[in-house]
């Protein structure tokens, strides 16, 4: 028998191998889920007949439950066909295509997503630049990343992969974003952003790992220094 090939960090095609864990309770995403739920509560409601959320790196669409009532049309962006057909499944418009240049026109999205990309990406400047495009005068820009930190690498490479809490080599830590130039260059292109941390309630993960819960609330905290989100809103002309 062969082995199994050998993937890199932050191989894409592990999303596909990892497709039936998207909305598996207790699954390998259920740390994105938990992540998705927060994500969802800087995403404003929709103020015009309408209104489109881009959901960039959608993968199976966990965004979809919590936005479901706030007037969108929910259309999702992903390199990887598999986990586009689950989340439209869930409700999501599918479209397959890279965040480095997303097919679709300028100003096209009244809000736009990009939850847990950030740090998968190798040239930071671009991807933000094409989020801004697509973005319209007076829309907002919701994303969470992992910070490129010595804590948070120590905490989700050197412990969460020890303690099967994430996938191994799911991430690279290289790529882990720096807060200062997320928020410089989200300002070249005229985005202001706010950062806030995120980490779980103690209660709710206790209780998680003891299985008497089955999801756990992220909290906002000053500390951005492993999981943080950046909510911001692009100057109208």
């Amino acid at each position: 028998m062969s082995a199994a090939p050998t993937r890199q960090r932050n191989d894409p095609r592990q999303y596909d191998e990892l497709v039936d864990e998207w909305w598996a309770d207790r699954g390998a995403f259920a740390p994105l889920q938990w992540i998705a739920a927060a994500r969802a509560r800087l995403v404003p409601s929709a103020t015009r007949t309408g209104a489109v959320l881009l959901d960039v790196a959608c993968g199976g669409g966990l965004l979809a439950p919590h936005v479901a009532g706030l007037g969108y049309r929910h259309v999702g962006v992903d390199l990887r066909l598999p986990g586009l057909v689950v989340a439209r499944e869930h409700g999501v418009v599918p479209v397959c295509g890279d965040a480095l240049r997303l097919p679709l026109p300028d100003a096209v999205a009244d809000v736009v997503v990009a939850g847990e990309m950030l740090e998968h990406v190798a040239d930071l400047p671009a991807v933000v630049a094409e989020l801004a495009r697509v973005l319209r005068p007076g829309g907002t820009l919701v994303a969470d990343t992992l910070a490129d930190t010595a804590i948070s690498r120590l905490v989700t490479i050197t412990l969460a992969e020890r303690l099967r809490g994430v996938p191994a080599g799911l991430h690279d830590p290289s790529l882990y974003v720096d807060r200062a130039e997320l928020v410089d260059v989200a300002a070249e292109h005229g985005i202001a952003l706010r950062l806030v941390g995120l980490r779980p309630s103690v209660p709710d993960l206790a209780e998680w790992v003891l299985r008497r819960r089955g999801d756990v609330r992220l909290l906002p905290t000053r500390c951005t220094a492993i999981l943080f989100q950046a909510v911001g809103r692009k100057e109208s002309r």
